[in-house]
């Protein structure tokens, strides 16, 4: 790779792009090219370099070390680059918005009023709602600038930061408590088999979780109703629906009301950390890293 001063810069740009992304698709979307574009300029780079710097994979592609080496190289100067040379947002009057998305549970109990001061200030957010998968696909082709994954995302291209621990508690009305009566730990399962299981999935992803770490089986209890949604699982159950496994953060209220009862605290509950994950490979503006920075101090409190 010694002849890298002889390589076009806006050859080296998409190299970037693709590098970072992990995919053609992803760097054109970035870039505002199309694909065809994408692929031309990476054989033009591939050509001048003398080297292989992708490995084609059925998804997307893998960097080569001379790939690592490369963008090692590059990454600082080009970045600092196009601070120099990106958009003044002072010039059009208002800075860009801020992509925001996650569970829609979180962001609409903790974290909109967390940043309701930034917006009061004049930062501009678009929120978006999802499963994490999904949302860190969007987020390699560059359509959000943060979003809270329910899991540390694999690989090394995306940044994550730990945001906050969830814990799960296990809930139901006062009137099925009162049913199930004074009860040990150990015949809880037994006894909620009859009992209709309130759940976001059919799946049962948190429930399931629960009853492993907690009680050391399987759950073997089909869903009577499942909501994507857990504030509509929690509504359901306040109402005497059945029983769920809801994030105590989401339930604090009905706990401290006596709307729900938590049917079993165990020394040790199960915890899910979220992490906040940032758009890799661009030059953040001043409001995103405004939000992020703001969420990771608030995080804690939740």
């Amino acid at each position: 790779m010694e002849h890298t001063h002889h390589l076009d810069l806006n050859l080296l740009r998409t190299f970037l792009a693709v590098y970072r992304s992990g995919s053609f698709t992803g760097a054109a979307q970035l870039l505002g090219l199309s694909q065809p574009t994408v692929t031309t300029q990476m054989r033009t780079l591939e050509r001048q370099a003398g080297r292989e710097l992708f490995e084609r994979l059925p998804r997307g592609v893998a960097p080569t070390p001379v790939a690592d080496e490369l963008a090692a190289r590059i990454a600082a100067p080009l970045d600092e680059l196009a601070t120099v040379a990106g958009p003044d947002p002072a010039a059009s009057g208002r800075a860009d918005p801020v992509h925001l998305a996650g569970p829609a549970e979180l962001l609409c109990t903790r974290v909109l009023p967390a940043l309701a001061p930034l917006v009061a200030e004049g930062v501009r957010l678009r929120v978006a709602t999802g499963l994490t998968e999904p949302l860190l696909e969007e987020l390699r082709a560059g359509r959000h600038d943060l979003v809270i994954a329910t899991t540390r995302p694999r690989g090394r291209a995306l940044t994550s930061t730990p945001l906050t621990d969830e814990e799960f508690v296990l809930v139901a009305a006062p009137v099925w408590a009162e049913r199930l009566g004074d009860r040990a730990a150990a015949d809880l399962p037994a006894m909620l088999h009859s009992v209709p299981l309130i759940t976001y999935a059919e799946d049962l992803p948190i429930a399931r979780r629960y009853w492993r770490h907690v009680f050391g089986r399987r759950l073997s209890t089909p869903a009577a109703v499942t909501v994507p949604d857990l504030r509509g699982v929690l509504a359901a159950v306040v109402a005497g629906a059945g029983f769920t496994v809801l994030p105590r953060y989401l339930c604090l209220g009905e706990l401290a009301s006596g709307a729900l009862v938590p049917l079993h605290e165990p020394d040790d509950p199960p915890l899910n950390t979220g992490f906040l994950v940032q758009r890799p490979g661009v030059v953040t503006h001043p409001d995103v890293t405004r939000v992020r920075d703001l969420l990771l101090s608030a995080g804690r409190t939740w």
